[in-house]
């Protein structure tokens, strides 16, 4: 291993920490070949529902060299939002963690862009590469267990022996080359069947695949069209996103609670009750959902939602 390259990863490293990511890991940017036949078995049986764009820059969504030019190494992090107390996924409205507080994209990015300009400053004057957070057709999740930073749940999720599933991915793809991964992390999951048996809409199916025709968090976000009427009483409360998969998941049990304070709900959400819910203009949401990933859902896929799950 060059010891130059080493000396980038552990700058890379130390620099990640200090801006509140917990993980780092390398891969060289190349086709995922497994992954890329998973993908295009999981489109072909209808399972990305209304997420057309799935199948979108397959090629680069499969190969990461092709959506940045020049990319030779892919810099996978993970930064943990697993709140001290959970009290928005409680009772209905229920929202997923992930949402709680300050828009991930924004936080994640600005951190990225720092990251990105001080490898540049500090070590490759030349760098040349762009950064990601759940904002390019990549395959963020592969990329992540190919630089050795947990195994694939059999929820689909990522997840890290240390922080668990409550982790936001995101990446870097740069022209240079970096220490990587040899070896991935072990599968962990066993016979443990607490996610499948937890799904209230059997969204989970053998072999890590989720059917998002059924999926609480599909339903409630991506989804532009009614609620489909099989699925009454069965959202649990939910009405952004949904946690129960990763609730339910021994990994989660102790892994260490996020110190990022744009990830933590705002005091005005917190006040909110059944009655100020109930009366919640679209001016009103705009104002308690600002710089939220809850907006992704607009004010009237929110009152579709929570008419769905508390209206009987």
């Amino acid at each position: 291993m060059s010891l130059i390259k080493e000396y980038i990863a552990e700058g890379i490293r130390r620099k990640a920490s200090e801006l509140g990511f917990a993980e780092v890991g390398f891969s060289p940017a190349t086709e995922l070949v497994e992954d890329k036949e998973r993908l295009r078995a999981w489109l072909a049986k209808g399972y990305s529902a209304g997420m057309s764009y799935m199948s979108n820059y397959f090629d680069k969504r499969t190969d990461p060299s092709l959506l940045v030019e020049g990319s030779l190494s892919v810099i996978s992090l993970l930064h943990s939002y697993k709140p001290t107390e959970s009290p928005l996924s409680e009772h209905a409205p229920k929202i997923s963690r992930y949402a709680y507080g300050k828009d991930y994209h924004d936080v994640i990015r600005r951190k990225l862009s720092e990251l990105f300009s001080f490898i540049r400053d500090e070590y490759y004057p030349a760098l040349e590469g762009r950064f990601f957070v759940d904002s390019a057709p990549l395959l963020e999740r592969a990329l992540a267990v190919k630089s050795g930073l947990g195994w694939i749940g059999k929820n689909s999720m990522l997840i890290n022996r240390r922080l668990g599933s409550y982790v936001f991915l995101s990446e870097i793809l740069v022209n240079i080359e970096l220490p990587y991964n040899e070896g991935g992390m072990i599968d962990r999951c066993g016979g443990c069947t607490y996610c499948i048996d937890a799904c209230p809409t059997a969204a989970i199916l053998p072999g890590r695949v989720i059917d998002g025709n059924r999926c609480i968090s599909y339903l409630t976000i991506e989804n532009k069209d009614d609620i489909p009427l099989e699925f009454k009483g069965k959202l649990k409360g939910w009405t952004f996103g949904c946690d129960i998969c990763q609730e339910v998941c021994p990994w989660n049990r102790k892994a260490p609670d996020s110190d990022e304070p744009e990830f933590r709900p705002s005091a005005a959400l917190l006040a909110m009750n059944r009655e100020k819910w109930e009366v919640l203009s679209r001016e009103g949401f705009s104002e308690l959902f600002k710089g939220s990933a809850v907006k992704r859902a607009k004010y009237t896929g929110w009152i579709r939602n929570y008419k769905f799950v508390v209206e009987p």
